[in-house]
């Protein structure tokens, strides 16, 4: 038995929504890119670059990552490019999508061998939190101003939007895209693509797929133009858990039961959201406080209900951890850090890679 904690991919369930992506690709006419900001665990990118047309980024270290171990097709963006990195990322990229026309034009001539592109700010987004919502106030994710966009559009072959965020609402995702329309449309049938970014959950349950890759290809043929989309969650969402054992039970007044995990270690946007964690089925008489292991007093999982009192020893499994997860995952208090497991088509857990003491002093000076 493998030893927790660890991250658990189950490629049955990957698969459920690469078949999706890979009908979407078919129905729509859209191109599909892995996002790697949410999800770089490259031992299983030889699984998804079948149903996918390649990868997207949002740094140097994540476009090599993408061109060496993902192929296909891939995409360079930075929110800024520095000087000493912009040749290198050139030389792992298809397409390059500056932030700003500052970028731009300061890099023209670098970018001049492969295609260019620009971020676009619709001003509209779904994000329900401020700290993720790219159409915040004062965003510098973008470009608005359709002025100086018409200055440099014989400089670009594309642009990139990225302003729905976990969006699971069709009708909410048609009503931004028409506002896109209105605000940037004359710009589109100028350039060869348009990147609708990510944040879509058109692989959820229920989701309208046939619609939606109808409007993407009602938004192709209009323009004349290759639709890509950025998926990251859309990708993986319940693909992979994360397995952890009961260390300690307790009472303080309400029952307690800390694991050999940490949100602050391994599932780090439960704390900055301030969200809680999945775990089937949640029923039952009672109700047990799951906590993490590390010196952080708000380290909790969330409440749940379970069906019989918590044992130490006893294994849980956190649903749906996929997402920034893996890319996000720290030394915090010196925890250790989750081995990552995938279980192949067959049923089969193969131990991918763990990691040890001195993984983290090497992580360290």
């Amino acid at each position: 038995m493998i030893p927790t904690p660890y991250y658990l991919i189950d490629k049955s369930h990957l698969l459920r929504n690469m078949e999706t992506i890979a009908y979407l690709r078919e129905s729509s006419g859209a191109k599909v890119l892995l996002a790697l900001k949410c999800f770089a665990t490259w031992s299983v990118f030889d699984f998804m670059s079948d149903y996918m047309d390649g990868s997207t980024s949002s740094s140097l270290f994540e476009l090599r990552l993408g061109h060496e171990k993902f192929g296909k097709e891939t995409h360079a963006y930075s929110v800024a490019w520095a000087d000493h990195e912009i040749d290198e990322a050139i030389s792992y990229a298809d397409k390059i999508i500056f932030n700003s026309i500052g970028q731009l034009q300061r890099f023209h001539q670098n970018a001049r061998s492969i295609q260019r592109g620009l971020r676009l700010n619709p001003q509209i987004s779904s994000s329900s939190f401020e700290l993720a919502d790219p159409a915040r106030p004062f965003s510098r994710l973008g470009e608005r101003e359709q002025e100086k966009i018409e200055e440099v559009i014989d400089d670009i072959n594309g642009f990139m939007i990225h302003n729905n965020c976990e969006n699971s609402d069709y009708s909410l995702f048609e009503q931004m895209l028409e506002a896109i329309e209105k605000k940037f449309g004359a710009f589109f049938s100028k350039v060869k693509w348009v990147s609708l970014g990510g944040g879509i959950h058109f692989t959820g349950e229920n989701y309208p797929i046939d619609v939606f890759a109808d409007r993407l290809k009602k938004f192709s043929d209009t323009y004349g133009v290759t639709v890509y989309l950025e998926p990251g969650e859309a990708a993986i969402t319940n693909s992979t858990t994360l397995e952890v054992t009961v260390l300690d039970i307790f009472n303080n007044g309400k029952d307690l039961a800390v694991v050999d995990s940490s949100i602050k270690a391994h599932m780090l946007d439960l704390l900055i959201y301030q969200e809680s964690a999945k775990i089937k089925p949640n029923k039952g008489p009672y109700e047990i406080m799951i906590c993490g292991k590390s010196c952080l007093a708000g380290d909790i999982f969330g409440t749940f209900q379970f069906p019989e009192k918590l044992k130490i020893g006893d294994r849980l499994s956190i649903q749906d951890v996929g997402g920034y997860t893996m890319v996000k995952k720290n030394w915090f208090n010196g925890v250790a850090m989750p081995a990552i497991v995938v279980r192949e088509l067959d049923g089969t857990n193969h131990l991918i890679r763990n990691f040890d003491y001195m993984d983290y002093i090497t992580s360290l000076s």
